[in-house]
């Protein structure tokens, strides 16, 4: 595949940034992706190695050998068509996905693997210029209706393979835009949501119905971590859907926040990520908020290492924030992973996003015992750090310290998809509180809910993008299996 030699020729070309300065006082993509000859090198350090361990990294299993020799060779239509066989939406892989494969490229053993996320960026971005993505409507329709809840990136991946497939497909989401958490949870500098417009401009050519600001069932009652983003204007009664449709299949997100129970929680200034993250989405698409909540001025502490904490931090900067310190309760991983042990899974290390380099100090093996308040607002943090034993962490005593803190972010990840869809259909859900569905072939991806089906977040937790396009692709071909007795779509 590629240059039989490409891979000792050639050295991995990573993508480039403009500048911390330019970045930081707008909210677009700032990524200067490959051009056509770094994009053809790249492909050609893709080494012919005997099993491509990057296609089992892939939850998607894209066809990375294939695609990287098509670019290599000059052929970016038949690269095209190999990346969109396998992948729904290689636009937001392309920009927010981590790459498992590059994880379990070969070359990685040795050298650098192959820089396949930015071949994949570069392969869309030409489609998209080239006018290649088109819709792709049945030829001929089943009469088969099919309603799927949630337009995050597994709700859009299943609707738009059952519509293919020729059912009629209806896409509720309970905020006024549809994304999900690609909408409202990523920040636009790192996914612009002119690329969620137009690929659902592309479904609803497909025959894909669209229906925003509905909820499914009743409102959840507020509390620690509930539901933030809800701008729903019509409410429906899981009573109404299944009488509907033939076959119902849910997909939200996992958005139950993981809180932190510790004295002076309750002191103004302390907020959810996805209280605050959701907002500037919504300035930047040109709504008008009352009470927004800013960062400008002021000492932000962000409390969680991953990548919810990495887009507070972004965020914070462009807002003008005095100063942004993330904490994270686990220590400091190695810069460089002991490849002969982790190869080819995932390796824990430390890793650094543009948001850090934009200005950022960290802080590893420190846990947060007290919010310290001052006329009801949050103004100080008092902390400790710890050290594990037995895989617990423990108190390291003499380390307490405040920290100035006017502004709180909780990024501490996410429990499990709201009690209240589930509970309204009826699903039974696991130890995790996620619904219970299994992905076997006999009954793939159905709940114990008759006609009802769950797939992403709703299903499996809190995962990567990549994850739930996978399982949008395989629930649909398991629904569509389920109205049609058998199914020929990928999964």
């Amino acid at each position: 595949m590629g240059k039989v030699t490409g891979f000792m020729e050639y050295a991995r070309i990573e993508e480039g940034y403009r500048s911390v300065k330019e970045r930081i006082k707008h909210y677009r993509e700032f990524v200067i992706g490959l051009d056509d000859t770094q994009a053809k090198t790249q492909g050609a350090r893709c080494m012919d190695c005997g099993t491509p361990f990057c296609n089992n990294g892939c939850p998607l299993g894209n066809v990375v050998p294939d695609f990287n020799d098509l670019v290599y060779r000059g052929d970016w239509q038949g690269a095209w068509k190999v990346l969109s066989s396998t992948n729904n939406f290689p636009e937001f892989t392309g920009r927010i996905c981590p790459a498992p494969c590059e994880a379990a490229c070969v070359l990685g053993i040795s050298r650098q693997p192959v820089g396949i996320k930015s071949i994949e960026h570069a392969i869309i971005d030409r489609a998209w210029a080239q006018g290649w993505v088109t819709p792709q409507p049945p030829l001929r329709k089943t009469g088969k209706r099919v309603a799927v809840i949630g337009s995050g990136p597994a709700g859009m991946a299943a609707a738009q393979q059952l519509a293919r497939a020729g059912h009629d497909v209806t896409l509720f989401e309970k905020n006024d835009r549809p994304g999900g958490l690609l909408r409202y949870g990523i920040p636009d500098f790192k996914l612009e949501k002119l690329h969620i417009d137009q690929r659902i401009a592309q479904m609803q050519a497909e025959g894909v119905t669209l229906r925003t600001g509905v909820r499914i069932g009743d409102l959840p009652k507020k509390g620690p971590g509930s539901l933030i983003n809800d701008f729903s204007s019509e409410t429906l009664t899981p009573a109404q859907v299944l009488s509907d449709f033939d076959a119902v299949l849910l997909t939200g997100g996992a958005e139950q926040s993981r809180d932190l129970a510790v004295p002076g929680r309750d002191l103004e200034g302390i907020h959810f990520a996805m209280e605050w993250l959701p907002q500037q989405n919504r300035v930047n698409a040109g709504d008008k908020l009352k009470h927004a909540i800013s960062a400008a001025g002021k000492h932000v502490v962000v409390i969680g290492g991953g990548d919810t904490g990495s887009d507070c931090v972004g965020t914070s900067n462009r807002h003008g924030a005095k100063s942004v310190t993330q904490f994270e309760v686990l220590p400091m991983p190695l810069e460089q992973e002991d490849k002969p042990l982790t190869w080819p899974y995932w390796p824990i290390k430390l890793r650094t996003s543009s948001s850090h380099e934009e200005g950022a100090a960290r802080e590893f093996a420190i846990s947060t015992q007290a919010f310290i308040g001052q006329k009801g607002k949050v103004k100080a943090l008092r902390t400790v750090q710890v050290a594990f034993k037995n895989g617990k962490p423990a108190e390291v005593p003499g380390t307490e310290k405040e920290w100035p803190a006017d502004l709180v972010l909780l990024a501490m990840g996410f429990t499990n998809p709201a009690a209240t869809l589930l509970d309204a259909f009826g699903v039974e859900k696991d130890a995790r509180g996620n619904a219970k569905a299994s992905t076997g072939e006999a009954d793939g991806y159905a709940t114990s809910a008759s006609k009802v089906f769950a797939a992403g977040d709703m299903r499996r937790g809190q995962s990567l993008v990549v994850w739930a396009i996978r399982e949008g692709r395989q629930a649909a071909r398991a629904v569509d299996a389920f109205l049609m007795g058998a199914s020929n779509l990928p999964g």
